[in-house]
């Protein structure tokens, strides 16, 4: 069993979306440090891909420090790495200018963007209150 769902979108790739939502399934608590990461295989059949990008997913958030491949275990879940506030905030640089990019677009106030990310973090918040 998959612990998320993808609703794939075109235009994105599809190894990103997939790894995205399993990083959505780690911060909130459904994927936890220790749990089994699905086999390529599994990740494959459940997501309806091809056994290549699911590849693709499990190396990237490998590269990310998110998952560790064990010889004879499996794929598991590991903590968040540890950093410092300004290390962990530019992790974020690329995609909090993406971010920005597009409310312009859209004609934002930054008290808009701020209350529509205020909004999607209170989504995940319960879930985060939950977690031993």
């Amino acid at each position: 069993m998959i612990p998320f769902r993808v609703t794939l979108q075109s235009g994105i790739p599809v190894h990103e979306q997939v790894a995205f939502e399993a990083k959505k399934a780690m911060i909130s608590g459904r994927l936890r440090p220790g749990d089994p990461f699905p086999s390529v295989r599994t990740l494959s059949k459940a997501m309806k891909i091809h056994p290549n990008t699911a590849q693709k997913v499990v190396a990237q958030l490998t590269a990310e420090g998110l998952l560790e491949v064990r010889p004879g275990i499996g794929t598991v879940v590991l903590a968040p790495p540890p950093g410092t506030r300004t290390e962990r905030g530019q992790l974020l640089g690329r995609e909090v200018e993406q971010l920005t990019v597009e409310a312009k677009k859209l004609g934002l106030s930054r008290q808009e963007l701020h209350d529509a990310i205020d909004e999607h973090w209170l989504k995940l918040e319960p879930a985060l209150k939950e977690r031993p």
